[in-house]
Formats: structure tokens, C-alpha cells, sequence
């Protein structure tokens, strides 16, 4: 696809309406039309509002939905690392709790040699945020221009920052009308709405972690699939390489949910421990990274140099050396414990005694956001000391009174709320569960790469 031009005049906003509203398909340039005019204010907001609900109601072609994304990611600037020797690959999740792998990802694939240029957000709603998480060390800056960017990305491989005004700008647009007029749901627009952001990186490759069950955005697998295979084809549209590996969110991720204690679990991996779900998720993602950037002649072999730049040192080194970069406190990456922490600890213990059949996980991000370590609405402000261990997860035995989880608090009384949510949480029978789930539901793969 090319860059889009100037929008022609010929266009009228409320016959492309009419058009989507009554089940037609709008060409590229009726697409680009909308977006062009959404960005630099000539279509009012009412009426994209309007298009944006048609969009809904009525679904768009995997053409129309590359289109968008074409015109989403060209509305502002597209970043140029062809000065980088080697293949950049990006890892995109869709979120959960406790969901911390790109802290690493970034610096075990970046000791592969590849590079890892990544944009990611801040969390919203009972899923965490990578810049939240970062940004409870203490200095790391995550506002970088491109420049410095570029200067951190060739110094050490990899480098993790926000989204910045000049990239993709009609997301951001319209992202604020969707979150208001009750558009955020389609497929369509969610695949849009990431491709052109993760495609504005400069990335030849894209790893797509889709999330599902109880704490994921997609709480039904065939919509996790539905949504990946759009990625994965406008992904591929667009000239990148692409797969996305759907994946099990009915618990959270690792024992920890909290911005600090999410990186203490992360420095531990990177040291080669941690807990084995998250463990071996990275080594999974990092594998398919390796493979996609001509880093590893197989999955199985990237799992390998995964599994060995970790036990070697060099993805932990890698990870101090770009939180040095980008001004963050390397005390707090050498000793953990300097990491902010809370300095109260309320136990939830269970009622009965059997095993753990359920967590009902969006609850425990939702205890999180109630401690303060996530947000309910964008200006709110985190609590990076604040958050939730989790001590039993699905399959697990547990006695009456045993504790189920551990809140690191400030106070009884900022708990009380966030224990009883998490009693909710848990179902507990006199059996185990018949089978965990798989950690990988699916892959999504074209083995013609």
C-alpha cells in the first residue's frame, strides 16, 4: 500500500455513513477521506462518531480493515531504522494481569541480535501497563524522542517507550471517540488501532500475544482467533511477517500483579527463576521473535538461544544496560528490594480446604486498580509500590486458612475493598479440575515464510 495523499473534495461525509450504515464496502480512498479529515479536524466529531458506530454494526472487509490501518498508520510518521544491520521484531499483547513478558522479551532478544524497537502503552481498566511497570524504576524515561530512541536502539539492541504525538495521531483521535460513544469493541477497529501503531515502528516482524479467557479483553476464544487472524492478514497486507500465538489468561500470569513487584518477577526470569508459566511464555514468544527475524533456522531452536542468553547472563545484562540508557536508577535492577515497595501485608485466606477450580482474573486486576496500582481513568495516577501475590492458581491443594494471595498495601483499611473482591475471585472444590487449560491455545501461522 502507499502513502495516502491528500483526500479528494468529491467526498461527502454522510454518504460514506449512509454507505457503511447500509452494509457497502468504502474504497481506500473513501477510508483515507475519513481519516485525513478525522486527523486534521475538517470532519466534525459527531460525524465520525456516526461512522464509527455503522462500523460496529455492520463489520468491514479484511480490505477495508488493511485500509484503515494503511491510512491510521500514515496520518503521522512512520519510523526509518533501516540504518540497523539486522531485523527488528516487535512482540504485541493484547493484555491481562499480570501479563509482564515484554520487560524479557526486549533485552533477550535484543542479546540474540535483533533489534526490538518498542511502543507500548499504559494501562487502563484491570490490565496493567509496560510504561507503568517501567516507570517504577526510579528515573527511567519512556518519553524519548526519535532521535534518542534511535541512539538507544543501535547502543543496545532495544528500547522501550511511548507512543509519541507524531505516530499514528488519527488513533489517538479516534481512540478518544470510540472510548466515549461505545465503539471500542469491534475487531475491526481494534485491529486497526494496533497494526498501525505497532507498524509505525519500522518493525519487519511482529509477534501477536491475543489473550483470552477471564482476565483477557477477549473472554471467548473464537473472538481471540477471529481478532489474530485480522492482524495476522493486515499484518501480512502490509508487507511484515507475522504470527500470533493465542494464549491463557483464566489466571493471572506469574504471581505478581503491580507495576513493582511485575519487575522484581521479570529480574528474576531474566536471572533465569521466576515462575514457570511466565518462564516459559517468554521463551515461547522470544522463540517465534528469533524465528521470524532469521535468528534461529526453527521455533525449537529459538526456544534454545532463548533458554541460553538468559542462563548466560547476557538478556539480563542487555536489560540493565538499556534501563541505564534511558536513566533509570541500575541500583534497583542490581537489588531488587530498592524497587518501590509497600510496607503492609494483608493475607486472603481461604475459607475451605480442596483445590482451586477458577480465578476469576479481571477481578484480581480489578483489586489492583482498587489499591491504586492501576487506573480507572487515563489522569489517574499509579501506585508503583502497591499489588497482589498470588500463592495458589488453578490445580492448586489449599487447606482452610491457607493463604490464597498476599495484597502489599499501605493500610488495612486501602485493603478492605480489594479482599473481598479477591475471595470472590476463587472457586475452590472437594476435586481437582479435570485439565488445565494450555498455556498456547493456537498458533496462527503461513508456513510460507
Amino acid at each position: 500500500m502507499t502513502t495516502p495523499s491528500a483526500a479528494p473534495s468529491t467526498f461527502r461525509v454522510i454518504d460514506l455513513i449512509r454507505k457503511k450504515r447500509d452494509g457497502g464496502t468504502l474504497s481506500a480512498a473513501e477510508i483515507d477521506y475519513l481519516v485525513h479529515g478525522c486527523t486534521d479536524g475538517s470532519i466534525p466529531d459527531y460525524q465520525m462518531a456516526a461512522w464509527l458506530m455503522a462500523v460496529v454494526l455492520r463489520g468491514m472487509t479484511r480490505e477495508e480493515t488493511a485500509a484503515l490501518t494503511n491510512a491510521m498508520l500514515h496520518s503521522g510518521e512512520v519510523l526509518d531504522l533501516s540504518f540497523l544491520p539486522a531485523k527488528k521484531v516487535d512482540k504485541h499483547s493484547t493484555g491481562g494481569v499480570g501479563d509482564k513478558t515484554s520487560l524479557v522479551l526486549a533485552p533477550v532478544v535484543a542479546a540474540g541480535g535483533l533489534y526490538v524497537p518498542m511502543i507500548s502503552g499504559r494501562g487502563l481498566g484491570h490490565t496493567g501497563g509496560t510504561l507503568d511497570k517501567l516507570e517504577s524504576i526510579s528515573g527511567f524515561r519512556v518519553d524519548l524522542s526519535v532521535s534518542e530512541f534511535h541512539r538507544v536502539l543501535k547502543a543496545c539492541g532495544c528500547s522501550m517507550i511511548g507512543q509519541t504525538e507524531k505516530i499514528a495521531p488519527a488513533d489517538r483521535k479516534l481512540y478518544a471517540l470510540r472510548d466515549v460513544t461505545g465503539t471500542v469493541e469491534s475487531p475491526y477497529l481494534i485491529c486497526a488501532s494496533i497494526m498501525s501503531k505497532k507498524l509505525a515502528e519500522g518493525t519487519d516482524a511482529l509477534v501477536l500475544d491475543v489473550k483470552t479467557g477471564s482476565g483477557a479483553f477477549m473472554k471467548k476464544e473464537e473472538d481471540a482467533v477471529f481478532l489474530a487472524e485480522l492482524m495476522v492478514e493486515t499484518g501480512e497486507r502490509m508487507g511484515k511477517q507475522m504470527v500470533a500465538l493465542i494464549t491463557d489468561m483464566n489466571q493471572p500470569l506469574g504471581r505478581m500483579v503491580g507495576n513493582a513487584l511485575e519487575v522484581q518477577e521479570c529480574i528474576e526470569v531474566l536471572h533465569g527463576g521466576g515462575p514457570p508459566d511466565l518462564r516459559d511464555l517468554c521463551h515461547d514468544l522470544a522463540a517465534w521473535m528469533f524465528y521470524l527475524g532469521g535468528a534461529s533456522k526453527s521455533v525449537a531452536e529459538g526456544r534454545k538461544f532463548s533458554e541460553q542468553l538468559i542462563a548466560s547472563g547476557q538478556a539480563f545484562e542487555r536489560f540493565r544496560h538499556m534501563v541505564e540508557l534511558q536513566g533509570g536508577d541500575i541500583s534497583m535492577i542490581d537489588d531488587p528490594s530498592r524497587l518501590p515497595s509497600a510496607d503492609h501485608r494483608v493475607e486472603v485466606r481461604s475459607s475451605q480446604s480442596g483445590y482451586v477450580t477458577s480465578i476469576a482474573s479481571e477481578q484480581v486486576g480489578t483489586a489492583c486498580v482498587i489499591l491504586g496500582g492501576g487506573r480507572e481513568r487515563k489522569e489517574d495516577s499509579v501506585d508503583p509500590a502497591v499489588g497482589i501475590e498470588v500463592h495458589k492458581k488453578i490445580g492448586d491443594k489449599v487447606s482452610a486458612g491457607e493463604p490464597l494471595c498476599t495484597i502489599h498495601c499501605h493500610s488495612d483499611a486501602q485493603a478492605a475493598p480489594a479482599i473481598e473482591l479477591l475471595k470472590e475471585s476463587y472457586q475452590i472444590a472437594a476435586t481437582p479440575p479435570a485439565a488445565r487449560a494450555p498455556l498456547i491455545h493456537r498458533v496462527i501461522y503461513k508456513a510460507e515464510y
